[in-house]
């Protein structure tokens, strides 16, 4: 989900930089906000995963049901999504 809304925050961009270049006017949010607003996005929606699987894990680690490296790893998986967030902000346009 928090992947989908930092592209939107950037396709959001993209189309108001057409709208300004055609001449109907200025952005109404510009690059840095809408980057800023999809990344935290992106992290806000890490957190609520993170809160589930946490909740999961160590669940499962009290009835030795999984390892505590493979807990950590269903932990820090959501992460990824900040870190993808982060990596469009550097490398886009």
């Amino acid at each position: 989900m928090a992947l989908a809304l930092n592209s939107f925050a950037e396709n959001a961009v993209a189309l108001q930089e057409t709208a300004a270049q055609a001449g109907n006017g200025g952005p109404m949010i510009e690059r840095g906000a809408a980057a800023a607003l999809g990344i935290g996005l992106a992290a806000i929606g890490a957190g609520y995963a993170e809160r589930a699987i946490g909740a999961s894990v160590v669940g499962a680690l009290a009835e030795d049901s999984i390892s505590p490296g493979i807990g950590i790893l269903l932990t820090v998986l959501p992460e990824t999504l900040v870190i993808f967030a982060l990596v469009a902000l550097f490398v886009g346009p």
